[in-house]
């Protein structure tokens, strides 16, 4: 099976209305007069980091992957759970995970350890409150909505691609994110729809766009990069900048800096324009699993 045809599986096991379908960032539960904002990320050796790396970025970025999903609910960390494969280099993992665990002001609940012997692989559950309600999900964009970006995209390629030649440039785009916390918060009163850039901005704009049932009209020259010109097609595709992608209705006075990349417009054949261009499949828009 593929990822989405596992996804797609799981739907029929998940009719509690928290789980949102499973086709939003995290989980939504109401208990009592608290919502409380749940997600779950996972980093796998050989896929999410290189050989080179220190296992206190690795833990670094673990907590700052799953921060940045609560960000895209407008909530406010409540604490995290560690799910942790023992192995080498553990006193660097702790010594990250203490660092971003002090940064982010969020504390760290429990979790489990295993010891496999074959390669690892770290998860991390994060729990939030949320600041406002109705919580944002990816589905509320109207037509008529401006497309905007907080952050840039393309840092974590450049990142990359210094840690991968060793390179002395800043590695820290893809090494050590931050999630945007803060601009989450104050955005969620004002947004329609709202996600974290994780696998390339415009396959996650398809994205919100086929949840929304819209269509999303992309000036790909708008969108703010962290990396070189010429690199702006790769910089849209490659992912992992932990961007806020959203949806407002024009005119909004927007509390964070932002900038609008396009226009929500009706449902067409093909949920994503790019430039003018419609794309009819999101092949190749970003990462996929």
């Amino acid at each position: 099976m593929t990822e989405l045809d596992f996804i797609a599986a799981l739907r029929a096991l998940s009719p509690h209305p928290a789980a949102r379908g499973l086709s939003d960032d995290a989980a939504v539960v109401e208990i009592g007069g608290e919502t409380l904002i749940l997600t779950k990320d996972m980093m796998a050796e050989g896929v999410h980091w290189l050989p080179q790396q220190s296992l206190a970025d690795v833990a670094w970025k673990l907590v700052a992957v799953n921060l940045s999903d609560l960000a895209a609910k407008g909530a406010e960390p409540v604490g995290v759970l560690l799910g942790y494969t023992l192995g080498a280099d553990d006193r660097a993992f702790l010594d990250g995970l203490r660092q971003a665990l002090d940064a982010f002001d969020v504390p760290l609940l429990g979790g489990d350890t295993v010891s496999t012997g074959s390669k690892r692989t770290f998860s991390l559950t994060a729990i939030g409150r949320a600041t406002h309600t109705p919580v944002p999900s990816r589905s509320g964009a109207q037509p008529g909505d401006g497309i905007y970006l907080c952050g840039s995209v393309g840092g974590a390629m450049m990142g990359f691609e210094a840690l991968a030649k060793e390179a002395d440039a800043d590695q820290r785009p893809f090494t050590r994110p931050n999630p945007l916390l803060a601009e989450g918060r104050a955005l969620a009163p004002l947004v329609t729809a709202m996600m974290d850039v994780s696998d390339g901005v415009l396959l996650d704009a398809w994205r919100m766009a086929e949840a929304s049932g819209t269509r999303f009209a992309i000036d790909s020259p708008c969108i703010p990069i962290a990396a070189p010109e010429d690199r702006r097609d790769e910089a849209l595709r490659w992912g992992d900048d932990y961007a806020l992608l959203f949806t407002a209705r024009s005119g909004t006075e927007l509390p964070v800096l932002a900038t609008r990349i396009g226009t929500v417009m009706q449902r067409g054949a093909e949920p994503l324009v790019v430039d003018g261009q419609a794309i009819n499949d999101p092949q190749g828009l970003g990462y996929r699993h």
